[in-house]
């Protein structure tokens, strides 16, 4: 700052501080810059995460330089708050922010990012208000401050700025427009510093591997967490659930976990965590007795203690000065707190076999979470709990399931930066089947999972496209906590709910081995398509516009594509809803085809399709490589061995990394995993022909060493 204008702010602001910063950016991790503005606070969305970076898989990411003009990023302290400024070109989109519901594109838009229950309105507030966004230059750029942020993502326009919109009068030019061209994304952090992260591409997909592969890589699931599960109604009974199970059995109907609803608690909302000795007599030996059927048992839960609770006395002293519906509210930054938690739970819970847990209400709302004037004995501020709550619960239940060498799976209600490696889900109770998928989408951009989960329909129709998204999203759940309803609650359209959650199940190698490229390569599971090469930006100008003779559909895909994701490298995924006979589809560069007939429709273009009630539209890309396995009711078992059918698309050579390892625990973390090179080739005649793969020695691997080869293109 000048000397005057240092003068200025003492004698007419005296109780201003002012401060200009000077960022000094350090290469964290290879592509990935640091740098610290102001003082940072001592709890952030990262450390309460407590990720370990995969740095061996950082490295190797292309190298890049630092992807922006570092003198164009300013940074302000005033009156104890950090005022960011980030560059923007004018063809920039801007993607991430959060797990936004009804856009993807977020240039243009304002967000207040605070956790809350499911912020419909796409205005920052809602599960996971990640301060992470991703630029379709090629970088991206993380805030790690636990405060409500606001973020002006290209909507402020400053005085001295360098690239000034065109002045219009309005009187005379209808090109005048209320939301003037803005350069720059600003954000306003409520702390005295912040610490900041730039990661560097050079694609969107590598910013995003980046991201996640810093927080540890995504998480890879137990193989029964990608097979179907069923939540029960809340206060069903051991024997209910049985009987349940046996129904399923009976219609030859997926079921891998069933999910427990807030009825096992002898007291919910606030809970005791302990099991209801009349509708669960016998714990220990209900989970028994769903082991013997191949079934694993997830426990909704939220972690607020009722009274009634033998942890209460315990926990309160180290509570929140405010409860929630009358139970107190855990402070998990305190070692002892979290530790009074893992000893109730492993003795109760995990030592009798419960698979895994559903956590609640740790997202927050205004009326019945703890308010902002609450304070907590660690001294970190009600705000920064509300930012971080959903984190610490991840994390300490997450640690449980480590220390006993056994994978989870769950879901969860609310999370942060720097989630990408907990083994957790997120749903919320809106209910809006095209808005679920766009969280899906947005999911990607974020280091989270969602499921666009089904609870109930109005028709037949509206059963069968819930069914099928759902089939094709992390966690295929019905969940019938409300109403009970079945998967064949609509008999006129139960073998198309059964065919495509058996479809799933047989897609199981090529959905297990995408997690894998989760974890080991940061490459999120359920895409969007602003991630995928061939698609959006790539066809450009010189002055980086898009160009619409290079591209044909340039016009069509500026606008957001919310609808459509790929599942994976190979299989584009483009669900339908109710009411709608037809749709359109995007298609990246190369050529694509139906899954199941293997025809040819399209490349880089729009097309549009009318399918049929009872099939998803699925479409592969050229040379694509799809890995199954005859149909089944349950994921393979540790030592199971199942045939394997490989079916390749189009006309191009192409090849495929199947995955493996036990699939229930952590032993793929010390090199106890394989991977195998599935490969088409073309011989001498230019015919397509499958390689005889190398199969590993001495690694797990569940299937036959025969693999049949099965071509699709017509």
């Amino acid at each position: 700052m000048k000397p005057f204008q240092t003068l200025f702010c003492l004698l007419f602001f005296p109780y201003l501080i002012f401060a200009q910063v000077k960022l000094q950016w350090r290469e964290q991790y290879p592509g990935i810059w640091k740098a610290t503005a102001g003082q940072p606070e001592k709890i952030s969305l990262l450390s309460t995460a407590g990720a370990i970076a995969n740095v061996t898989a950082l490295a190797k990411l292309p190298k890049s330089n630092f992807p922006l003009k570092q003198t164009d990023i300013d940074v302000k302290i005033i009156d104890h708050k950090v005022y960011l400024r980030f560059p923007l070109d004018e063809a920039e989109q801007l993607f991430g922010l959060g797990l936004n519901f009804q856009t993807v594109n977020q240039r243009g838009r304002i967000l207040d990012l605070h956790v809350d229950h499911y912020g419909g309105k796409d205005n920052g507030r809602t599960h996971a208000p990640i301060p992470f966004y991703v630029s379709s230059k090629g970088y991206g750029v993380l805030i790690d401050a636990a405060r409500y942020l606001t973020v002006y993502m290209g909507t402020g326009v400053r005085r001295e700025s360098q690239h000034p919109p065109v002045l219009y009068d309005r009187n005379t030019n209808k090109e005048w427009d209320a939301q003037p061209y803005s350069d720059a994304v600003e954000i306003l952090v409520p702390a005295d510093g912040a610490t900041l992260y730039v990661f560097a591409g050079p694609t969107p997909m590598q910013v995003v591997q980046r991201y996640n592969l810093m927080n540890g890589g995504g998480y890879l699931p137990p193989k029964w967490g990608l097979g179907f599960t069923q939540r029960v109604p809340t206060l069903y009974t051991q024997d209910d659930i049985l009987k349940e199970a046996t129904s399923f059995e009976e219609h030859n109907f997926p079921l891998d976990f069933i999910g427990v609803e807030p009825g096992w608690h002898s007291m919910s909302y606030p809970c005791t965590f302990e099991w209801d000795p009349t509708r669960f007599p016998d714990p220990k030996g209900f989970l028994d007795a769903l082991a013997k059927k191949g079934l694993s048992a997830n426990l909704w839960l939220n972690p607020y203690v009722s009274p009634k609770a033998s942890l209460y006395s315990k926990i309160k002293p180290l509570s929140a000065s405010h409860t929630v519906w009358n139970g107190i509210v855990p402070d998990f930054t305190l070692p002892q707190t979290r530790q009074l938690f893992k000893d109730h739970f492993i003795k109760n819970q995990l030592s009798i076999g419960v698979g895994g847990f559903k956590v609640d209400e740790v997202d927050g709302y205004d009326f019945w979470v703890w308010p902002d004037v609450a304070t907590f004995p660690s001294g970190f501020s009600a705000e920064q709990m509300r930012q971080v709550y959903g984190n610490l619960v991840q994390s300490m239940t997450a640690s449980w399931y480590k220390e006993i060498n056994k994978r989870t799976y769950g879901l969860v209600r609310g999370s942060n930066a720097g989630s990408s490696n907990f083994p957790y889900v997120i749903y919320n109770d809106y209910y809006s089947h095209k808005d679920f998928i766009t969280a899906l989408v947005n999911s990607s951009f974020i280091g989270v999972l969602w499921t666009p989960e089904v609870r109930a329909s109005k028709t037949a129709e509206e059963w069968v496209r819930r069914m099928q998204s759902v089939c094709f999203s992390p966690m295929a759940m019905l969940n019938a906590w409300a109403d009970g309803t079945k998967p064949w609650s609509f008999p006129e359209v139960e073998k198309a709910v059964n065919d495509v959650a058996s479809l799933r199940m047989q897609l199981l190698p090529y959905l297990y081995s995408t997690f894998a490229q989760y974890h080991f390569e940061g490459k999120p599971p359920f895409r969007a398509m602003n991630l995928v090469e061939g698609f959006g930006f790539t066809a450009t100008t010189s002055a980086g516009q898009l160009d619409a003779t290079a591209n044909p559909y340039a016009k069509s895909i500026k606008k957001d594509i919310k609808d459509q994701y790929m599942m994976g490298d190979f299989l584009l995924v483009a669900p339908m809803f109710a009411g709608e006979s037809s749709r359109e589809v995007y298609l990246p560069a190369g050529k694509w085809y139906d899954f199941y007939t293997g025809a040819f429709v399209g490349e880089n273009q729009k097309i549009s399709i009318s399918p049929a009630l009872d099939k998803i539209p699925l479409f592969v890309k050229d040379g694509g490589i799809i890995p199954m396995v005859p149909t089944r009711r349950q994921a393979p078992k540790a030592g199971e061995i199942l045939p394997l059918e490989v079916r390749h698309y189009g006309d191009s050579a192409g090849s495929f990394q199947l995955y493996d390892d036990d699939g229930v625990s952590f032993d793929f973390e010390k090199g106890a995993y394989s991977f195998t090179r599935l490969a088409v080739s073309k011989d001498g005649d230019g015919r397509l022909q499958g390689e005889l793969p190398t199969l590993p020695v001495g690694k797990p691997f569940g299937y036959d060493k025969t693999v049949k080869w099965v071509f699709m293109t017509k």
